[in-house]
This record gives C-alpha cells, structure tokens and sequence, in this order.
C-alpha cells in the first residue's frame, strides 16, 4: 500500500513539476517576444479560417502553423470566436491601410478612381483570403464585424475621399454623375468580389478561362471603362438629399428645409 502511495505521490509531483515548467516555458515565450507571437497565430489563422472557415478552422491546425501551443493561443487571444473577429479586423486594417498609400487626392479625379479601381481588383487578385473571410463572416450575419468597436472608423475614410473626389469632378466638369460615395464604392467592389469569388463556377457555365491573365486583364479594362464611363456621362444623382454634398453643406441644406417647413406649417 505504501510503495502505491509512494509512486502516486512521485506521478503527482511529475505532472505538477511538467505544469510547472509548461506555465514557465509559455511565460518565458509569451515575455520575449509578444508582438511576434501573436503576429505568427494571427497569419496562421487567416491561412486557416480562409480554408476552412470559422466553423471548420481548427485550434490544432493553428498553433502547429503558429509554431506555438494552444496554451498560447488561449493566452493571446481566448477563443476560436475572439481569435476570428482579431484576423477580420486585422484583414480590413491591412487592406485601409494599403488604400491610405494611393495618393488619391494628389491627382485628377478620374485618375483617382481608376487607382481605387484598378487597387481593389489587384487587391482581391494578391490576397484571395480577403475574399473568402469576408464569405465566411457574411455566412455568420457578420455578428463579429459588428462587436468590433474600431470597424466603421476604420473604414470610413475610404468614403470620404471618394465623396471628395466625386465632389472636385463634378466642380472641374469632369463628372456629370452624382452618385453615393458608398454606393459607388460597392459597386467598385462588387465588380472585383462577385468575378473573382465565383471565377471557377461563371467558368464552367460560360465556357470561358477566367483565371488566364488575359482575361484578368480585359476584365479590369472592363472595369474601369464602366465605372468612368458612368461617372463621366451618367446623370445620375440618388433619392434624398444629394450625397456628394459637404457635410457642412448638408447642415446648411437641413438648416433650410427645415426652415421651409415651418414657414409652410404657419
């Protein structure tokens, strides 16, 4: 009985001194380098949840791509949930701040929006995970998106230079449309995301090699003639209050419907 009590009390010891040294082995790594490691998990992640998506992604995969253990991966991030709102934010971080770089208001307008169109069609063609985290997210009524404090001012300057752009080209006379800058902007997007997210099945239906570079680069010729097209001789315009408008314009002009209101109302 003794030499039973005897082994379970050195078993005892074993695991807690391999606990012991497992906790100080994640805190000695987790303390060298935490930038880097959680860099590592959040690339080995994309990879996965873009093949996989969120719910076929698995933590094992990840820490093993990572180089790291699931302990770390716990550590850094909590769950499989939180760790896949951490790769959207920071795949939407990525691609703002490569659109940051395009100097889109230090040329003409026209030249503006063939760079915000020819830059999301290399984007999505360079970085085909955007393309499929973004499928995956809208599979799950994008509730992770949503939780995410920083998103909508992450993504808003975009707009707003567009809306200036699309302002300067109607002031020059070079646009004639006066669309939504978001509006355009999904569509600019869309023209990129549907072809490219569905190249393999508009394929196979039409009988056309939509992966060749050639077509590639017909399709983005296509593009920007579309977009510029329409801009350049649109009428255009939206239901509302026009959208190209300034926001201190757009005060002005609530200002002074809401001023006709009342004189109509006495």
């Amino acid at each position: 009985m003794s030499t039973f009590y005897g082994r379970a009390s050195r078993g005892a010891l074993l695991a807690t001194t391999r606990g012991t040294r497992l906790g100080k082995s994640l805190s000695a790594s987790v303390t060298r380098d935490p930038d880097a490691n959680r860099a590592r998990i959040l690339d080995a992640a994309t990879g996965e949840f873009a093949r996989s998506g969120l719910g076929g992604a698995r933590v094992d995969r990840i820490a093993a791509a990572a180089g790291a253990n699931k302990r770390m991966l716990y550590y850094y991030f909590g769950n499989k949930e939180a760790l896949f709102s951490a790769v959207l934010e920071a795949a939407y971080a990525r691609i703002r701040v490569a659109e940051t770089k395009l100097s889109l208001l230090d040329v003409p307008p026209d030249e503006g929006v063939r760079r915000l169109v020819a830059f999301t069609w290399d984007y999505y063609v360079k970085h085909p995970e955007f393309i499929t985290l973004l499928s995956s997210e809208n599979l799950h009524g994008a509730r992770h998106l949503k939780a995410l404090p920083r998103i909508r001012s992450m993504n808003s300057p975009v707009i707003e230079t567009l809306g200036e752009i699309l302002r300067r080209g109607r002031r020059e006379g070079v646009f004639k449309a006066n669309p939504d800058p978001l509006q355009l902007y999904i569509s600019i997007a869309a023209l990129s995301y549907f072809y490219l997210g569905n190249k393999h099945t508009l394929g196979a239906v039409f009988g056309r090699a939509l992966t060749q570079p050639a077509a590639r680069r017909e399709r983005l010729a296509h593009m920007i003639e579309v977009v510029l097209g329409y801009l350049r001789h649109g009428a255009g315009g939206t239901i509302g209050a026009p959208p190209c408008l300034s926001p201190a314009r757009r005060r002005a002009k609530h200002i002074d419907s809401n001023a006709r209101s009342t004189t109509i109302g006495n």
